[in-house]
């Protein structure tokens, strides 16, 4: 035995100290292999969406459903198994609805409790008992346990387990259980969520969807184009804050700097007030919907075109520091012409809209003037410091990457960067060449220096300006176009200035060689592995189909948002993987948690079956399975250095 295993024997046997304990793992481990594999939900693009996120959760895109229908069939009618379902969705709310309109409220609870532990009784059954145990709630763990799990040494089940029931009714405990075991089985339903990127932006609740996400029980993240910028915001980055201040004006979303996360936007708003009073700010109208109070509407177009000019020069400011970034052509307030009001975009002048701009100095366009760095210092300072934001970027670090390769699935948000004739896009990151997956882990490397590093202030700026790249730059992986329009849809008619044009990526979609060119690049088998990927909206409406290349690839953005759902014509996709294939379902706009509730309507709708299994997949056919026969290979290693007598037995 070589000294260096030997050293990890020794080691593991400090973990497993005897034959017996070294045995009893191995027999559990490949116990544990032979179970169904947990079920796996993706969701995407969700865009400040919570209500519909929220519900989305709850559901598991149907797998509650799914589960009643499994374990009631026909001996439950439809109705029963809707109100059973938004039961288990929304506990709280129903009960309240039920206790006011339900006569025989005990035989109620009766029934329902016992179609509830039916429920609980399938959605653990794949799980080890100590996974459930590990899942139950406190306050109800031993009674939920008895109830799940059979006692062959009872004679009379049924009377033991109505009993139990029965006491729980008799001691007013049942609204309390009831809710508790709703919780659980949303819990043991899905065992694993991915979120394909864009949490934020848009949507007024990014907060409160970060607030469930970090309670949430397993959850991976890969970020996308809007987390990056606000990752970014909240490292410091002075180009990002105004990005994302500057989108929370345009969608009316303000509230959710200052009430979602407590950021001070008075500073702002003084210096708009007092700089934009007489100011045209026409061209910064805002895209409110029906929470929007009008009222601020006046104010919120000033501090609208306030922070987009100051956005313009910082940008302007990273371009000319970065010239490796090859963005010259997003330097735009040098070629304005104010006499003749046009401005130069690629070689072609143009009429801009607005040439109001008390800030700009034509012969030193990307200063900021004293104010506004003022106003800006400020606003860093108070996004760098609001304890929530930085709580929330800490979580998309620490559970997040641009990419995830999990169970054959290669998950990111945005696209490859590739040229026109598909090969890999060579880019330049601070003076060296990256490619492909390189690409992503410098990316993702420099993105956690600008949140992180703390001891090397130039490497905390190229962290910061990197982070501002990712969220605009040509060859981003998680934007995927060449150019960011921001400042032509603000100030020039002509719409032909306003097209991003997409990546090659996009064009070569259905080409089997390229896709599996992809999977290659990153470790993975282009025969029996697929992508998951986000970002583009998928547009029903227009004959659109999420799945490419016989199913290499699938798109599950359908429209979280409901900026989005005039043009894609659905409100989302969401995709289910569990032990007997993959499904895709299409979602319905959501309304409200209320409507839901009151009248027991649920929103998935459509359900495409991407892949059937031919047998049905176990633990032993996952990551996690790869990862315990390697712990069962240690422990026979283990087992036998026991019995040749190289390692000797320890008292426990």
């Amino acid at each position: 035995m070589e000294e260096m295993e030997y050293k990890f024997l020794k080691s593991l046997s400090n973990q497993y100290p005897t034959i017996a304990a070294a045995s009893t793992e191995i027999i559990n481990l490949q116990a544990i292999l032979n179970l169904p594999k947990g079920t796996e939900h993706f969701l995407t693009d969700i865009h400040g969406e919570y209500e519909q996120f929220c519900h989305v959760l709850k559901n598991g895109s149907g797998s509650v459903r799914r589960k009643i229908d499994e374990e009631f069939g026909n001996t439950l009618s439809e109705k029963d198994k809707k109100s059973l379902a938004t039961l288990i969705y929304y506990p709280r709310e129903k009960l309240e609805l039920i206790l006011q309109t339900e006569d025989n409220i005990e035989d109620w609870y009766k029934i329902t409790l016992h179609r509830l532990v039916q429920i609980t009784k399938r959605v653990s059954s794949k799980y080890t008992r100590s996974k459930v145990r590990k899942a139950l709630p406190k306050d109800f763990a031993y009674i939920i346990e008895e109830l799940i799990t059979e006692k062959a040494e009872i004679h009379d089940k049924e009377a033991y387990y109505n009993e139990i029931i029965h006491t729980i009714i008799k001691i007013g405990r049942a609204p309390e259980f009831i809710i508790a075991l709703s919780n659980l089985i949303q819990r043991l339903v899905i065992d694993h969520l991915h979120i394909v990127g864009d949490i934020y932006d848009r949507g007024p609740g990014p907060h409160i969807i970060m607030d469930t996400l970090k309670q949430y029980h397993s959850v991976d993240v890969q970020w996308g184009n809007h987390d990056i910028v606000w990752m970014g915001a909240a490292a410091g980055s002075l180009a990002c804050i105004a990005n994302v201040i500057r989108m929370s004006a345009r969608y009316g979303n303000l509230d959710t700097l200052e009430e979602g996360y407590g950021i001070n936007l008075i500073p702002l708003a003084t210096f708009a007030l007092d700089t934009y009073r007489n100011v045209n700010c026409d061209a910064f109208s805002i895209k409110y919907n029906t929470d929007y109070n009008t009222k601020d509407l006046s104010l919120d177009m000033k501090m609208h075109k306030a922070i987009s000019m100051i956005q313009f020069k910082l940008e302007g400011q990273i371009i000319r520091r970065r010239p490796e970034f090859g963005m010259e052509n997003r330097l735009l307030l040098d070629k304005i012409d104010y006499e003749k009001k046009t401005v130069v975009v690629d070689g072609v002048a143009y009429p801009i809209k607005d040439t109001e701009f008390p800030t700009v100095d034509p012969a030193d366009p990307y200063r900021l003037t004293p104010e506004e760095e003022v106003v800006i210092d400020r606003l860093r300072h108070a996004f760098v410091h609001c304890e929530k934001l930085q709580n929330h970027v800490r979580f998309l670090f620490a559970k997040g990457s641009m990419y995830k390769i999990y169970n054959s699935n290669l998950l990111y948000h945005g696209c490859v960067p590739v040229d026109e004739d598909g090969n890999f896009q060579s880019v330049n990151i601070y003076g060296k060449k990256y490619s492909g997956r390189k690409l992503y882990d410098v990316l993702d490397e420099y993105a956690r220096k600008g949140f992180y590093s703390n001891q090397d202030a130039g490497e905390k700026l190229k962290g910061q300006d990197i982070l501002w790249y990712i969220w605009t730059g040509p060859y981003s992986p998680v934007f995927g176009k060449d150019k960011m329009t921001t400042f032509e849809r603000y100030f020039i008619e002509d719409k032909t200035t306003h097209k991003e044009v997409k990546n090659a990526y996009y064009r070569l979609l259905e080409e089997e060689s390229f896709i599996s060119r992809i999977l290659e690049e990153f470790g993975l088998d282009k025969d029996k592995s697929r992508i998951i990927n986000g970002h583009v909206p998928v547009e029903i409406k227009r004959g659109e189909t999420p799945i490419k290349c016989g199913g290499k690839l699938l798109i599950i953005d359908g429209g979280f948002s409901k900026a989005y759902q005039e043009k894609t014509g659905i409100a989302g996709y969401t995709l289910v993987a569990n032990s007997y294939g993959m499904r895709l379902v299409s979602h319905e706009p959501f309304t409200s948690a209320e409507e839901a509730v009151r009248n027991e309507s649920d929103i998935f709708s459509d359900t495409i079956n991407v892949e059937t299994y031919r047998e049905r997949h176990r633990v032993a056919d996952t990551d996690i399975g790869v990862s315990l026969q390697e712990s069962i290979y240690h422990l026979e290693q283990l087992l036998k250095a026991y019995q040749l007598g190289i390692l000797i037995e320890k008292d426990e």
